[in-house]
């Protein structure tokens, strides 16, 4: 699938700021056999004083913006056409939870991709031990690694309502876990933090999600999504599986990959300090759209 891919982030300050530093990662990655960024662009309002752009540790793309001078609002706007391949989904060769240690320990790799870093508990995501409870619930012993995540993929998107109202970016997994609402990011750290809790490497994925409208709706402009989901390692042969939580379904064609990290914090759209004091609200506004 072909896409053009439209973000427009609009942050209104209730005091100007007098300054303040950015690191944005919205544009979508190109990763080979995935996905192609075939052109993008990212630009600001008002101009930055500095700008740059670099990788992060999970090779993932993201641009430092630098304002000194005072600004009431900010928008940022990124434009993109990008290129998903399906993603054919093999023969189960994954291992049981008693294989895989053994197949972790053969993995000599500490590049961005590898199990180790998603195994542990990450700076957004300490161990829950209700939700532990809950992944040794929904499994059985003779289960694959695969049909793990499966099994606590479908359990969380029929156990979980989802209400864009009851947390916050900054709500805990703890906190989602016990209201049994939330997003797709609350989604996607509960489901991270109980595969973990049955030693199994998993990493969470941002990006956007084409949304279809019901039928003989017209679709509304800027009416898709950022989204989140979760990647799962399935062992040395089975490699990552993408799962998506929130929609009970495999990451597919409609699902665009800005970046993959431990979890919120390592790829948050926008993230920064600013010189002020206040509120601020936030409006966005994304559009996917096929190209023909």
């Amino acid at each position: 699938m072909l896409y053009d891919i439209s973000l427009k982030i609009i942050y209104d300050y209730e005091v100007p700021v007098s300054g303040g530093r950015h690191l944005v990662r919205v544009l979508p990655a190109t990763l080979p056999g995935r996905q192609r960024l075939v052109v993008g662009s990212l630009s600001c309002h008002p101009m930055p004083a500095e700008r740059t752009e670099s990788i992060d540790f999970f090779a993932n793309p993201f641009t430092s913006i630098l304002f000194r001078n005072s600004h009431a609002d900010l928008t940022i706007r990124m434009q993109a056409r990008v290129q998903v391949e399906a993603q054919a989904l093999t023969a189960d060769f994954s291992p049981d939870l008693t294989g895989l240690p053994a197949e972790l320990a053969a993995c000599w790799s500490v590049d961005a991709d590898a199990p180790h870093h998603f195994a542990g508990p990450s700076p957004l995501l300490p161990e829950v031990a209700d939700i532990a409870a809950y992944a040794r619930d929904t499994i059985t012993d003779t289960m694959t690694v695969r049909q793990i995540a499966v099994a606590l993929c479908d359990r969380i998107h029929r156990d979980f309502a989802y209400d864009g109202e009851a947390t916050t970016v900054n709500t805990t997994p703890a906190e989602a876990f016990k209201l049994k609402r939330g997003v797709c990011q609350d989604f996607a750290h509960v489901m991270i933090v109980a595969l973990r809790s049955l030693g199994i490497p998993a990493g969470y994925v941002s990006g956007f999600l084409r949304t279809i409208p019901p039928p003989g709706k017209e679709r509304l402009e800027g009416a898709d999504a950022m989204h989140a989901w979760v990647r799962v390692w399935c062992g040395t042969t089975g490699g990552w599986l993408e799962l998506d939580p929130t929609n009970n379904i495999p990451a597919g064609t409609d699902h665009i990959v800005v970046g993959h990290g431990r979890d919120y914090g390592d790829v948050a759209p926008v993230i920064g300090v600013l010189k002020s004091y206040g509120s601020q609200t936030t409006k966005q506004a994304v559009d996917v759209i096929p190209v023909p």
